[in-house]
């Protein structure tokens, strides 16, 4: 409460005390008691002494109210009304009631300024009337008003009260009396037990003093009686109960899938108003009926209806109507308590504005006793931030902010204690009350918690029913059937149930052995011989729905926010992610920048540095751990809340989306800082942009496989065993590390990459950011047409030429051997084979082949020493044209070289800059005639390996033939040729969008279950 607050109600108990001959020492006692309570021990002393003054205590009082005290009075009030809400002005109210009842002054003077005060606080006359009466007579005879409720072992209080509620408490010494606020929706209680010690939640109260009966409350006699908030609450709302409900559960089985049931025969009736529990020992079933009941599961056997709705076969129809609430929590740890409740209103209820939510919200907070910490962050229970109790109030909340018909709650007060259990249960008792039908999974609960149940569901090992009814009528059975002696039903202990249940057979040592002495199966055939189900009334009209969902865009935009609001509260995380990238650029760059000029000692330039083609691959691999990690447990930490939002039916495609959209922005700005940072330092100019964009790609399409294996597996330890198995092939397949030429000939395709490589996204995002940079870098680019043409006829001259002259004498040499085995055919027929595909494919020579005619010469039957003497003349033309060409090529590439150093001296300096040896020797791959293997011979065919960068591929075989060697230039796609950086930009793409389609259908998730069922039906 603010000072202003306190400083106008401590003048208000002055003036008002002041009246009628002046404030007295009682008076003063109950102000002083009051400050007590709320203030701190500095604080009391100062506001004695305010009231003191105000009330001018020691003197006679006035004998009527001055002018000026009844405006001070009015601004007192409109203070108090500006700042605090309706249930505090109650409050307020009552204090200066019972202020005036304390020595039984209640003079019409008083009256008068406790009647201005009520007005000026918006409280009805009906209702301030039932309020004076409560807080200031002692007699129950003069509280006679429809919000008032007397507690009394009189049977004749209903006849001296015979508008008020009664209700009869055996051997209660006196009377317990409740009023209802309707306006502020608030209780009060006192009582008038002179001789019996009344507790309010454990703390005795004092006779004829009004105390706040709040939400959860409970109100014990010397007896042990215990009065919930929710059965009081109960008479109150006796006519409140709207709803239609008929819920039917027939002949219920479950089978799981290894084959083993589940649930036997389970069959329930129900109608709306009740709290129905579950129980049983561990391995009953309860959490499985639970699910069942509530559609989670399908059951093998029987049907359950809601208004004759069978809800697994017509889901539709009931949407909206079931709400959940799972033993776990399902709260984002890093929302406050308003925002969990305020974005899952914003799911529900399309059809209201933001100032209605935000009404919505803020009662069902108070309501639940949660509205003072609104604005604090849920945490987890490893860093509270809210207690047990309150966590699960929340959860409640969840589901109570939309008002289902049936809702389920499994186990509510576990890990809680015994107050906060109180509180849980009896906050559904009071749903229940208000027209709902409840079912809750209960843990050995407390004799008083057991008794707040309309209905006890008992099942046994194996799911058998075996029991199901009024729940104090339970032990008594059990006894009975266990011939067992019946004690005294005051001393119920819930405990004795399944101590009863479970009872196991005595040896002749008299210790117990293992054999229960009344099987699951025999506890059933009891409850089937005992009981006959109570059919509820078969309801045919819908059940009541309150859900509006938005459409896609909307569900997208609020699952956007939440998702960033839960990200951006997570400061850890935050600092983590976006650390993360430039951290590891930072200590790459540096230990893979190294002194490398071989012109100046100590010189650190770009052209020299060996490690770039290795820098550039531990930038995509990083890019995909970074996409995986922060991806990884993104699904399977929403689990429990994607359980409870499966009855809301909201859309997979808009949380997916919305996933994809913190995920990918987060990747952005990941590979952006990591680019930035690490080409700085290495001095990789003009590159910026070409990383980035392959490395958010790669990033992306990360997110998208982190999301898989979130949504696939169910431990997070799992998931982050399988990133490395998803990296390290990734490594292995990139076409940097090992050569795709030397791998396993069961996985290569001689001059091509191997098909197992083309579904790594590291190999295309790898040849994509070298090529281009080979390509396209500032230098570069004025060379490589240039140096593509000089290289093309290099290669003709050099290698491909000399190779077929080698076949040629080859044949010449085979041709005049006297026995030709079939091993020599067979090499004759290859090296003609090869020499005839090689002229046929040479298009740019097919003129020089035609002239000659000899490709329809070279087959084993037409080939002489003449043809061969023809393809000499033939080699020897390409050869001459080549080395004319070449030459051509290498004057063109000088001289532009030239016109640039005239136009620019530091020119020379460019090529440091931009160019890279290494990369260029990757490129190139001279090394590969160095070692005389230029072509490798491959179903009679010379594929090139040196020079790839320069090499076009082979026209393809189709349309969909997509197939070319690794550091191609262009690609082709649809009877098209692209450039190799677009064409793979946009199979990491296409990629991206599989993957998006098998999270979308759990394609992965199903083959894992798939094979997890065949392992379990084999073991």
């Amino acid at each position: 409460m603010s000072e202003n607050i306190l400083d106008a109600l401590t003048r208000l108990f002055g003036i008002i005390s002041k009246q009628d001959g002046g404030a007295t020492q009682i008076e003063r006692d109950f102000v002083i008691t009051y400050f007590k309570e709320h203030l701190d021990q500095n604080s009391i002393h100062t506001y004695t002494q305010l009231y003191d003054e105000v009330a001018d205590y020691g003197n006679p009082g006035p004998d009527r109210i001055t002018m000026r005290e009844s405006v001070k009075i009015l601004k007192y009030c409109r203070e108090i009304n500006q700042n605090l809400a309706q249930g505090q002005k109650v409050v307020i109210l009552t204090k200066l009631l019972e202020l005036i009842a304390t020595d039984g002054e209640f003079t019409d003077q008083r009256r008068e300024i406790i009647d201005t005060v009520s007005k000026a606080f918006n409280i009805a006359g009906d209702e301030y009337k039932a309020i004076e009466s409560y807080v200031i007579n002692r007699e129950t005879s003069q509280m006679s008003f429809k919000d008032i409720l007397i507690v009394s072992s009189n049977l004749n209080a209903q006849l001296s009260n015979p508008e008020a509620k009664t209700l009869q408490l055996e051997k209660l010494d006196g009377e317990v009396i409740f009023l209802w606020v309707r306006s502020a929706d608030m209780l009060f209680v006192k009582h008038h037990c002179q001789e019996e010690e009344i507790l309010l939640n454990g703390f005795p109260i004092k006779p004829y003093q009004v105390y706040l009966y709040s939400r959860g409350s409970a109100i014990k006699t010397g007896q042990g009686k215990a009065l919930y908030y929710s059965d009081i609450t109960a008479i109150f709302l006796e006519n409140l109960q709207e709803t239609k409900l008929s819920f039917i559960a027939e002949e219920i089985e479950f089978t799981f899938p290894a084959g083993n049931l589940g649930l036997r025969g389970v069959s329930i009736s129900e109608t709306q108003g009740r709290l129905v529990g579950i129980m049983g020992g561990s391995g009953a079933g309860k959490t499985t009926l639970l699910n069942v009941l509530a559609g989670l599961e399908t059951p093998s056997k029987g049907e359950v209806l809601i208004n004759n709705i069978d809800i697994h076969k017509d889901k539709d129809a009931i949407e909206g109507v079931i709400g959940y609430v799972a033993q776990d929590d399902l709260l984002i740890e890093e929302l406050t308590v308003y925002q969990n409740l305020y974005y899952n209103a914003k799911l529900c209820f399309n059809d209201l504005n933001e100032a209605e939510i935000d009404e919505r919200v803020v009662s069902v907070l108070t309501s639940l006793g949660l509205d003072h910490i609104r604005h604090l962050k849920v945490g987890n229970p490893l860093n509270k931030k809210i207690s047990g109790g309150q966590r699960k109030r929340l959860n409640i909340a969840l589901e109570l902010i939309r008002e289902p018909a049936v809702m389920f709650v499994d186990e509510p007060t576990s890990g809680l204690s015994s107050r906060d259990s109180e509180n849980v249960v009896d906050l559904l008792k009071e749903i229940s009350l208000k027209g709902k039908l409840i079912f809750v999974v209960i843990h050995q609960p407390s004799l008083d918690i057991y008794k707040m149940f309309d209905r006890m569901i008992i099942l046994d090992q194996g799911g058998y029913p075996i029991y199901y009814g009024d729940p104090l009528e339970a032990i008594p059975y059990f006894k009975k059937t266990a011939n067992q002696v019946e004690g005294d039903r005051r001393n119920l202990n819930p405990e004795q149930i399944f101590n009863i249940i479970e009872d196991q057979v005595v040896n002749e040592y008299g210790q117990y052995t293992n054999k229960r002495k009344i099987t699951p199966q025999q506890w059933n055939e009891h409850y089937k011989a005992n009981f006959q189900q109570e059919k509820v009334e078969v309801i045919e009209e819908p059940p009541p729905s309150s859900l509006k969902l938005p459409n896609l865009f909307v569900q997208t935009t609020i699952f956007t926010i939440r998702d960033f609001l839960a990200k951006v509260g997570n400061t850890q995380y935050l600092l983590i992610n976006l650390l993360e990238a430039p951290i590891l650029a930072l200590l790459m760059a540096f230990v893979i920048r190294f002194q490398n000029d071989p012109k100046v000692e100590g010189k650190y330039t770009f052209m020299f540095n060996d490690n770039i083609p290795a820098y550039i691959l531990i930038c995509v691999i990083i890019a995909l751990f970074m996409g995986l990690t922060v991806s990884a447990e993104e699904i399977i930490k929403d689990r429990k809340i994607q359980k409870r939002e499966k009855f809301l039916n909201l859309s997979k495609a808009s949380y997916l989306c919305s996933k994809l959209i913190i995920l990918f922005t987060l990747s952005a700005i990941q590979t952006l800082t990591f680019v930035v940072v690490g080409n700085a330092i290495l001095e990789i100019k003009g590159e910026l942009l070409n990383y980035w964009i392959i490395l958010f790609s790669v990033s992306c399409f990360a997110n998208v496989l982190g999301l898989n294996i979130s949504s696939t597996f169910n431990s997070v330890v799992t998931i982050y065993i399988t990133i490395p198995l998803l990296l390290i092939p990734q490594m292995i397949l990139s076409g940097m590390i090992f050569s795709y030429d030397k791998m396993n000939d069961n996985i290569t395709l001689k001059g091509k990459v191997p098909p197992v490589a083309d579904i790594m996204v590291s190999r295309w995002a790898f040849e994509a950011m070298t090529v281009k940079q080979f390509k396209d870098n500032y230098y570069n680019e004025d060379y490589y047409q240039i140096e593509k043409t000089e290289n093309y006829y290099r290669v003709k001259q050099k290698y491909w030429v000399p190779a077929l002259r080698e076949k040629v004498d080859r044949l010449v040499e085979n041709y005049h051997l006297d026995d030709k085995n079939d091993s020599v055919m067979k090499v004759i027929e290859d090296d003609l084979s090869l020499l005839r595909n090689e002229i046929s494919d040479e298009k740019r020579y097919h003129k020089f082949a035609k002239n000659i005619k000899i490709a329809e010469e070279l087959t084993t039957s037409r080939f002489n020493e003449g043809v061969a003497d023809k393809l000499n003349t033939y080699l020897d033309k390409v050869n001459d044209d080549a080395t004319e060409q070449e030459n051509k090529a290498a004057r063109e590439r000088e001289k532009v070289y030239e016109k640039f150093e005239a136009q620019d001296p530091k020119y020379p300096k460019i090529k440091e800059q931009y160019h890279n040896n290494q990369l260029s020797l990757m490129m190139k791959k001279e090394e590969v005639a160095i070692q005389g293997q230029p072509f490798i011979e491959h179903r009679g065919r010379l594929i090139q390996r040196i020079y790839p960068v320069f090499h076009e591929p082979k026209n393809p075989i189709n349309w969909f033939d997509y197939s070319a060697h690794f550091f191609a230039p262009t690609k082709h796609f649809a009877g098209r040729w692209i450039d190799t950086y677009y064409y793979n930009l946009f199979v990491i793409w296409l990629l991206t969008f599989v993957l998006y389609l098998t999270l979308y259908f759990d394609v992965f998730k199903r083959i894992f279950n798939i094979f997890s069922r065949l392992g379990s039906l084999k073991s």
